[in-house]
């Protein structure tokens, strides 16, 4: 008796450890392409709900009346949001400091006392971001189209956001030149903790000379595709991420029938490529240099800066925010003055802020 009984405990056991990476239903299905190329969207509506709180976009502050000088004829320091009138200017960083540092305030970026300062860390980094935000905005539309971004999208309230990268420096090995993994075998959450390379980032989204993402072609080797295993392994790591990344699988960019043929791709594809050429921007023109600004514990094992991916933005979403569009409400983030603001004095208050 005792033996039958060890034997269906074991069985149960068994029976949990297969049941243990699968779903219990409902699960839903959305079709994104014609039948019968499998070209399906899973979705687990528990977990979508589970998560909503997450993306939920904050209310906006009440538009100020229109008229006044520009806040950088009247503050110190303004070096990039000095076109807007004093009170839209006002009104902008309040939204600004609940977006990123609601806990801490003004004093997160600012030095007591001294607004206009630029003693603090924080400050110069900030600044830097809003010239990013501006940026994105105005010369990615391709990506972002009219929706746009704000510093919510990344920040969700936090002074650092939480899905950033470094460079990975991989597991450490004591077996020298013998003991090189070539970037694999060493389970990572980036890659679904696969044996994938560990790190497509620095790889794929460092810098604009990146290496080309593309490894499926028409035809056999040679004609068709003369990239390595190496990179199409690098190619599926980063893959990975992006499918992560937005919460959808493969084919809500392409066709699972031809994944190489841009011909029978969804318009997301075309979309993912600007996107990644996007990231890549950010990372090369805006947030690698700011190394040299962070303090230590701010920056990767290697001593680089914290950079931006897919996750970044979209946070497990296939649309930042589930396509909430705040940029209309604060028109100063995409280089547009906001309301009321008069022509930008040609030069400013001395000093040198926002």
């Amino acid at each position: 008796m005792s033996q039958s009984r060890a034997v269906v405990g074991t069985l149960v056991l068994l029976a949990v450890a297969l049941l243990a990476g699968c779903e219990r239903p409902p699960v839903d299905t959305v079709q994104r392409g014609y039948r019968g190329t499998g070209m399906l969207q899973v979705y687990n509506p528990r977990t979508v709900a589970a998560t909503a709180e997450e993306h939920a976009v904050p209310e906006p502050i009440p538009a100020v009346e229109a008229g006044g000088p520009p806040a950088g004829t009247v503050y110190q320091n303004v070096q990039v949001l000095n076109d807007l009138s004093v009170a839209e200017f006002t009104r902008t960083t309040v939204a600004i400091t609940s977006w990123v540092a609601p806990k801490e305030g003004c004093t997160y970026c600012h030095a007591g006392g001294n607004f206009a300062s630029d003693d603090l860390y924080t400050k110069v980094v900030a600044r830097r971001m809003f010239q990013m935000t501006r940026h994105l905005n105005s010369e990615w539309k391709a990506h972002v189209a009219d929706t746009g971004v704000t510093c919510f999208t990344c920040h969700r309230g936090q002074p650092v956001p939480a899905r950033i990268w470094f460079v990975d420096q991989g597991p450490k090995t004591a077996l020298g030149p013998a003991g090189d993994r070539a970037e694999q075998n060493a389970p990572a959450a980036a890659v679904g903790y696969s044996s994938l390379p560990y790190d497509p980032f620095t790889a794929y989204l460092r810098d604009k000379a990146a290496r080309e993402i593309r490894v499926a072609g028409p035809a056999a080797l040679p004609e068709g595709n003369r990239h390595s295993i190496k990179e199409t392994e690098g190619t599926y790591a980063l893959m990975m991420h992006m499918s992560d990344a937005l919460g959808v699988n493969c084919t809500y960019c392409h066709n699972s029938r031809a994944f190489y043929d841009w011909e029978q791709s969804t318009p997301q594809r075309e979309k993912a490529w600007h996107g990644i050429r996007m990231v890549r921007d950010l990372n090369e023109t805006f947030l690698d240099p700011l190394g040299p600004t962070y303090p230590p514990h701010r920056l990767g094992a290697g001593g680089d800066a914290p950079k931006a991916n897919c996750s970044t933005c979209h946070q497990g979403v296939y649309k930042p925010l589930y396509g909430r569009a705040m940029l209309p409400d604060y028109p100063s983030l995409a280089g547009v003055p906001g309301p009321g603001a008069e022509a930008p004095a040609a030069a400013g208050a001395p000093g040198g802020s926002r």
